[in-house]
């Protein structure tokens, strides 16, 4: 099958995505394209009205669709150029990030962080500044030191962490370019073990959360305590003592949401691995999460943990009848300017609701007006009802990216409705 429309290539496009992962979003593309080439890339950008990129649909959201064309940068030769001298890896944009972290690995390199899946690709993660946890680590995009991005005209621009306005460019939303290729910083490559912790006392969360490399807790709003703890240490640190924190060790496998199999998860109990295979909680090859899924999350101030906890007891009611699993997270500041976490530490409440858009919806609002007193910011990828000015007083440089935005893609190139809805132009 080949595109159709004014500007249709003649790749294939039968893989390009038509909804997103979760499916609760059927884009609205005239045409759907998967160039083999950057100057088919540039040729087609240049062409287009409306142009926007999907990646692997990991968004719940329409901030990535577009009533024109809609193009996978998936058919693009892959690149991977590890800089030995510099610590740093450039990649193509589509790659995913099991994918790259496979091939680190056998490098003897790695990233400090990865997300809890690992079939997110780095362009779309970063844009979105999706995160791992941490207390001392950044979300995703703070790890970029260069990107490569086709703009509006069709150029290829190339910037790196000198440039003017680039901690505006890296969680940019897809909206100033098609990012082809993303430059990363690596770390020498090490190992984990993973704890699963059971029925952790509301009251011990803050010292959990900073307890070791990477921590999530996990939660259903059905009780006061936290019902999981998945604990990701370095490997040659002691294991938790029998006691810890009043909580008892899991003597299973388990996955975060109940009844799902969890075969798909990665290795628990205490079993030392590398870093990408500890890191994330689901495999590459199985599905992540429960699937059929809406998600919803929002980055609080790292010191407001037990207050919003506490701040959503009076909906937990309404929480827990449309909720599959909450994860509570921590997330180190940064200097970009659209990310949740800019200059701030960050507590982060994550959402995976039923996958029914109507159920979910009010309940979002009532989460949100519970939460508004410590100035939430959404994840940009996942479900939310913010007000577009309330969102805009909780970024200090929101009006710079909106400037940003105006001075590099003049015309709405990458414009979509939702885009247009919280960047007015």
């Amino acid at each position: 099958m080949t595109a159709q429309g004014e500007h249709a290539t003649s790749t294939t496009t039968a893989d390009v995505p038509r909804r997103n992962w979760a499916g609760n979003v059927r884009y609205a593309a005239r045409a759907f394209h998967r160039p083999t080439s950057v100057d088919e890339l540039r040729r087609l950008v240049a062409g287009s009205s409306r142009i926007r990129a999907v990646g692997s649909g990991h968004s719940f959201n329409r901030f990535g669709d577009t009533d024109g064309d809609l193009v996978t940068l998936a058919g693009l030769p892959p690149v991977v150029d590890l800089d030995r001298d510099r610590g740093q890896v450039t990649v193509s944009g589509a790659m995913r990030y099991g994918d790259l972290a496979r091939h680190l690995h056998t490098q003897g390199y790695a990233l400090a962080n990865l997300a809890s899946l690992p079939h997110i690709s780095v362009a779309g993660a970063v844009a979105t500044a999706t995160h791992g946890s941490g207390q001392t680590h950044g979300n995703l995009a703070s790890a970029v030191a260069g990107l490569e991005l086709v703009t509006a005209d069709g150029d290829v621009l190339r910037v790196d962490r000198d440039a003017d306005a680039f901690a505006g460019m890296v969680v940019g939303l897809g909206a100033l370019g098609l990012v082809t290729r993303v430059t990363l910083d690596v770390v020498p490559t090490f190992e984990l073990r993973q704890f699963v912790r059971l029925d952790l006392d509301r009251e011990a969360l803050d010292e959990a959360l900073g307890s070791a490399y990477s921590v999530s807790v996990f939660t259903d709003f059905r009780s006061p305590r936290l019902r999981e703890v998945w604990r990701k240490q370095v490997a040659d640190q002691p294991p938790p003592p029998a006691d810890w924190l009043g909580t008892t060790a899991a003597d299973a496998p388990r996955h975060p949401v109940l009844g799902m199999p969890p075969e798909n998860c990665t290795p628990q109990l205490g079993e030392p691995g590398p870093w990408h295979e500890r890191l994330p909680h689901f495999k590459l090859g199985f599905t992540p999460s429960s699937g059929d899924e809406l998600q919803s999350e929002y980055h609080l101030p790292r010191t407001a943990a037990a207050d919003a906890l506490a701040a959503l007891d009076d909906v937990a009611h309404l929480i827990a009848p449309v909720l599959l699993v909450s994860e509570l997270r921590t997330v180190a500041a940064d200097e970009l300017w659209l990310s949740p976490n800019h200059q701030r530490d960050s507590f982060v409440l994550h959402f995976t609701w039923v996958d029914d858009t109507a159920a979910v919806l009010p309940v979002v609002a009532e989460v949100e007006e519970r939460l508004a007193p410590f100035a939430p910011r959404p994840h940009w990828g996942k479900v939310f009802v913010t007000d577009p000015a309330e969102l805009a007083a909780r970024y200090p440089r929101y009006a710079d990216f909106a400037a940003l935005l105006r001075h590099l893609d003049p015309t709405g190139t990458f414009r979509t409705e939702l885009l247009d809805r919280y960047f007015p132009r």
